[in-house]
């Protein structure tokens, strides 16, 4: 299984910079996509059933803000939108899709950029996201690991965990994105039996999906890592690739992948 997650920031905008042009070239099992901007209505799902995909879309109720799809070309025993909370399901942050004994997730964590509320219901996001997703693996308690679930959680995570994945760590340590809670909470979300499967394969620097549109940020790799596509430990041995698609620039964000077999 080939899966690819990305930030689009605007389905339609991605779209009219080539996006499906990507999705033939890379081929992917599994595409999951985050902030998506847009209802059903409003995307041209044809670019993406005449490839032989099967789409998701779990659109905010506020128009053209956040969003999330799956799109597959396996059909999904089922699909799951949002993870029951009425303000993050208002604002489509999480959609599943069960193959079998594995889940796929697309999730769009939100960002604290804008100030204190908002930074606060992020942190209310990670607590709920936690729970539910180790509720979802049968877990019996908050604490247990969950190492037999198989799980691909995707997405926009809007944290670096590491030092390793910022460009500037100590000009941006008191940022949102790279906060000691947040990444406390990373800490405890691999240490609970989750895999980063790009940092697995890849442990040297400079490897980043975000970059700001200020001051050449691109151009000069001045980036984050806040995007991935985290495995339950039982499929860690699965991971055969991973990779970052650095180059290209349908958004201000760019796609990851993994291979999983």
């Amino acid at each position: 299984m080939k899966v690819v997650t990305y930030n689009v920031n605007g389905i339609r905008s991605a779209m009219s910079k080539g996006f499906i042009d990507f999705v033939k070239k890379e081929n992917p099992d599994v595409i999951c996509l985050q902030e998506i901007k847009a209802n059903y209505e409003d995307i041209d799902e044809k670019a993406f059933t005449d490839l032989g995909y099967h789409c998701y879309w779990y659109s905010a109720q506020k128009k053209g803000y956040s969003g999330v799809a799956i799109i597959s070309k396996q059909k999904p025993d089922l699909v799951t939108k949002g993870c029951g909370h009425e303000l993050f399901d208002f604002e489509g942050r999480v959609i599943q899709a069960d193959f079998g004994d594995t889940s796929v997730l697309s999730c769009y964590f939100p960002s604290g950029t804008t100030g204190d509320i908002r930074q606060d219901i992020k942190y209310q996001f990670l607590d709920h996201f936690m729970h539910y997703i180790q509720t979802r693996s049968q877990a019996l308690s908050l604490g247990e690991k969950y190492h037999n679930q198989k799980l691909i959680v995707c997405g926009d995570y809007n944290i670096c965990h590491k030092e390793i994945d910022i460009h500037d760590p100590k000009g941006n340590k008191n940022s949102s994105g790279f906060l000691p809670e947040e990444r406390a909470w990373m800490d405890r979300w691999f240490a609970a039996g989750m895999v980063d499967s790009f940092r697995i394969l890849n442990p040297e620097p400079h490897h980043y999906t975000w970059w700001s549109f200020r001051a050449n940020a691109r151009a000069n790799n001045k980036g984050w890592r806040i995007d991935y596509i985290s495995v339950s430990e039982s499929l860690k041995s699965q991971i055969k690739q991973s990779g970052i698609y650095s180059n290209e620039t349908h958004s201000d964000h760019c796609g990851s992948y993994a291979i999983i077999e």
